[in-house]
């Protein structure tokens, strides 16, 4: 194999790839970066068994091949080289990479141990745009569960519910129009974005569960504005990133491809969660909640953080105390009929900022029925947020 590239260009493939690299000494050959070189294009991948991705950079083929080479240490060694063209010629189990006046060589494997991706030639595929998933991903992935007791909570659900029963209490056409369900949840807070769309028939009713690795892999390639295409089968779930000018000016090439397993088991039936009564709404402005909250938490108990919420007539008042660092008090202007009293809530500070960091809306609703029931952040573009309350002895 002999190649010609840009070092910028190799560095930013690399780049894509480093973050997937596996780390089981069991396996050597899952710490390497395998590179393939045919018709004018150098393809980089890595694999950690669970996870993998290839992406393709521009370069000049004079001879095709290609050769497995440890990941991290290539790149530190791209990165160091001084400005301008690398070559690399590679042959056996080493490969020669030049630069100016620097030289290496560097010790490899044959690529023959390295697993391929798999691959989804005969499944239909959900197209949508890379920015419209990564919206999907962020109003969500905050929720997810990091016990890994709990494995099943520790991903993304994608759930497609043509011809069922939706959280509206509706039903979705049987035909090719599903309403999309992207829920994460960690059993004291759950995420729910909904989202009606036509997809192929043969996906209606289907599920998936993404890992929490793989989810923010996704959130960190879904930079592009062009659109991505989403397969999976009863095992993986496979993306296909196309790119934009932007990308393919940095010497990216083709399409960016991530793989990864599907957390096998059923999700908890998360409609049940769902409140399906409120008897309280509130319109607030979301930066507004969002910088009151975290200036009351910054005198509350550290371990959790928690506030409460007032609400009284036409005014919310957010507090905090603790015996070690003091009190603090928030007052904000509200739309809101206090009845007979003020109904106070307690909250962990967090479970509340996380979902008001990940909206862009200007202004979003709470809704709650008392005291001791959960409350939930809604905005008008299908998403909400459930938030138990904390019960304090």
């Amino acid at each position: 194999m002999k190649v010609r590239i840009e070092k910028n260009v190799l560095n930013n493939g690399l780049g894509q790839v480093l973050n997937v690299v596996g780390m089981r000494t069991s396996l050597p050959v899952l710490s390497n970066v395998r590179l393939c070189a045919r018709e004018g294009a150098l393809e980089l991948t890595t694999t950690n068994l669970d996870m993998g991705i290839r992406c393709t950079v521009a370069a000049d083929v004079k001879e095709g091949g290609s050769i497995a080479l440890p990941a991290r240490r290539l790149a530190s060694i791209a990165k160091a080289l001084p400005e301008g063209t690398i070559e690399l010629e590679c042959s056996d189990d080493q490969a020669k990479l030049s630069c100016g006046c620097s030289k290496f060589r560097i010790m490899g494997m044959n690529d023959a141990e390295f697993p391929p991706l798999p691959m989804f030639e005969q499944t239909e595929a959900l197209v949508v745009e890379q920015q419209q998933l990564r919206g999907w991903l962020r109003h969500v992935s905050f929720a997810q569960s990091e016990d890994e007791n709990r494995y099943l909570l520790n991903g993304v659900l994608f759930a497609f519910k043509g011809g069922e029963e939706a959280a509206n209490g509706e039903t979705a056409d049987s035909g090719n129009v599903a309403e999309l369900h992207v829920v994460a949840t960690d059993g004291r807070r759950l995420s729910l974005m909904q989202q009606s769309m036509e997809v192929p028939q043969a996906l209606c009713g289907k599920s998936f569960i993404l890992p929490s690795k793989a989810v923010g892999e996704l959130e960190h390639l879904l930079q592009q504005s062009a659109p991505v295409k989403l397969y999976f089968n009863n095992r993986q779930v496979g993306f296909e990133l196309e790119l934009d000018e932007n990308a393919q000016k940095s010497g990216l090439a083709q399409s960016i491809y991530l793989v990864s397993k599907q957390i096998e088991g059923t999700f908890p039936n998360y409609l049940q969660v769902l409140p399906k009564t409120m008897e309280h709404r509130v319109r607030l402005e979301r930066t507004l909640l969002l910088e009151s909250i975290q200036r009351a938490a910054l005198v509350s108990n550290l371990d959790n953080g928690t506030v409460k919420l007032t609400f009284n007539q036409n005014l919310l008042e957010i507090s905090a105390s603790s015996a070690e660092f003091g009190e603090a008090h928030e007052s904000i202007a509200v739309e809101y009929e206090a009845g007979d009293k003020p109904i106070s809530i307690t909250f962990n500070s967090k479970f509340l900022t996380d979902p008001l960091k990940a909206l862009d809306e200007d202004a979003i609703f709470f809704e709650f029925k008392d005291e001791v029931s959960p409350g939930v952040i809604k905005t008008n573009d299908n998403f909400r947020c459930v938030v138990m309350p904390l019960r304090l002895g």
